[in-house]
């Protein structure tokens, strides 16, 4: 039996985060990462350009290619852990091998969602969160003219960008009444709406896909049936309704889950000495004030960095996270993060619209609670910023919606203690020191 101090089940971004918050603490304890994928950590939003310029893998990955070798990592890529014992503290793979482990990291991520239709097996039906799928939809490309994607989400998104850029014919059938309902509001859905009608891509929403069709001789994917009875020609579907949390090691080894698996400040689940981060677990969200799946990046890194931190023997405690995203297809740039609506009428909302460029704020009691922009977001870090530290922005809240907003636009306060510099304002920007 080959055994380690720290296994780490999957090798994204929590995983990563992990290792190196490991060795920062820990020089020398032997570390296991094993991961379904064959390659090493990248970037899972460059799958998109992997499959409409070819990107090459090498520069997609988000640490360099000796990060193992430096860390003194072994790894084990493309296979599977098909169990865990808690009790003996081991890990069951696909091949028959086990590894022993004293800490264990489930950073699992997640898988995408695969809806209910009949023909779902049929050649030419792809998902789209992995290199291998890009790389399966590569390879079918050249006998198709027409897709169909399932989904108006982030993932249904961004496969539409690459394949239009392709040459390909695009449907987008989206349950919801708009695009992006959850990352954006009704405002900001009508503008990418807007610029994937000006691309040709064609939309139904309030629709499903309950059938595909393919030709009964060969086999070959001929079209979907909607639920209201419409019949779409293409010759390849792509599912992109979203992914789940993957949580079946977790549920079976009696490690309590919710949504995803659940975890403390710390990280850690209910067992001892296993902890769990990224897209497979509930973490606690700042904006809304309890823990909750949320499948970015950043929180990833972040949660792995902790839960590395304390199976180390360092202490150290997530202060929370909350959902962003920011993305540009179809000429269009996108920044959303924490609530796009608010819950009720104790929120305040403010919003600004010149053209494409869209702001909106929400906020309660003079703290920012949530953001949408589109068109020019350069200042959507700062108002991310803002939100994360929780600074009152009550007296200058109009001016971070303003067409000419920037970080010397806040009051002097803000910005040094922010930046801990500095600086004198001309006698132009006193007071306040906002330009309205």
């Amino acid at each position: 039996m080959n055994r380690t101090k720290y296994l780490i089940i999957g090798n994204s971004a929590g995983g990563i985060g992990a290792v190196e918050a490991i060795r920062r603490v820990d020089k020398a304890g032997a570390i296991t990462i094993i991961s379904e994928e064959p390659y090493a950590a990248y970037s899972r939003p460059l799958i998109s350009e992997h499959l409409f310029e070819n990107r090459p893998v090498a520069n997609m990955l988000f640490r360099s290619p000796d990060f193992y070798v430096k860390n003194n990592v072994q790894t084990i890529l493309g296979k599977k852990v098909t169990g865990l014992d808690l009790k003996a503290k081991t890990a069951q793979l696909e091949d028959g091998a086990s590894m022993k482990w004293e800490k264990l990291l489930l950073a699992t991520g997640g898988q995408p969602i695969i809806p209910k239709m009949d023909g779902v097996k049929t050649p030419g039906v792809f998902t789209f969160t992995t290199i291998d799928d890009a790389e399966a939809i590569d390879r079918f490309l050249p006998r198709v003219q027409r897709a169909v994607i399932i989904g108006g989400g982030l993932i249904g998104i961004s496969v539409t960008d690459a394949l239009v850029k392709r040459g390909i014919d695009v449907t987008i059938v989206e349950m919801k009444d708009r695009v992006l309902n959850v990352m954006l509001d009704e405002a900001a859905s009508a503008l990418v709406e807007d610029a994937l009608k000006k691309n040709n891509v064609r939309i139904i929403t309030g629709r499903t896909v309950t059938e595909i069709h393919s030709d009964f001789t060969t086999e070959i994917l001929t079209g979907v049936t909607l639920d209201n009875g419409q019949e779409l020609t293409a010759e390849m579907v792509v599912a992109a309704v979203g992914v789940k949390p993957r949580v079946e090691l977790a549920m079976a080894a009696g490690i309590k889950t919710n949504r995803g698996i659940v975890v403390d400040r710390a990280m850690q689940t209910s067992t001892a000495d296993v902890y769990a981060c990224g897209d497979a677990a509930e973490v606690y969200d700042f904006i809304f004030g309890d823990n909750r799946v949320t499948p970015i990046w950043p929180n990833a890194f972040v949660g792995g960095g902790v839960a590395g931190a304390n199976m180390a023997g360092k202490k150290s405690e997530y202060a929370g996270g909350m959902s962003m995203n920011s993305i540009k297809y179809f000429g269009l740039s996108i920044a959303s993060a924490g609530m796009v609506t608010p819950p009720d009428a104790a929120y305040e909302v403010i919003s600004q619209t010149t053209g494409r460029n869209y702001r909106k704020l929400i906020l309660k009691d003079g703290i920012i609670t949530g953001m949408v922009f589109t068109g020019n977001i350069e200042s959507a870090g700062i108002i991310c910023g803002l939100m994360k530290d929780k600074v009152n922005v009550e007296a200058f809240k109009r001016a971070l919606i303003s067409d000419n907003f920037s970080f010397l636009s806040l009051p002097e306060i803000v910005w040094r203690e922010r930046l801990e510099i500095t600086f004198k304002k001309p006698a132009a920007m006193s007071g306040a020191g906002v330009r309205q």
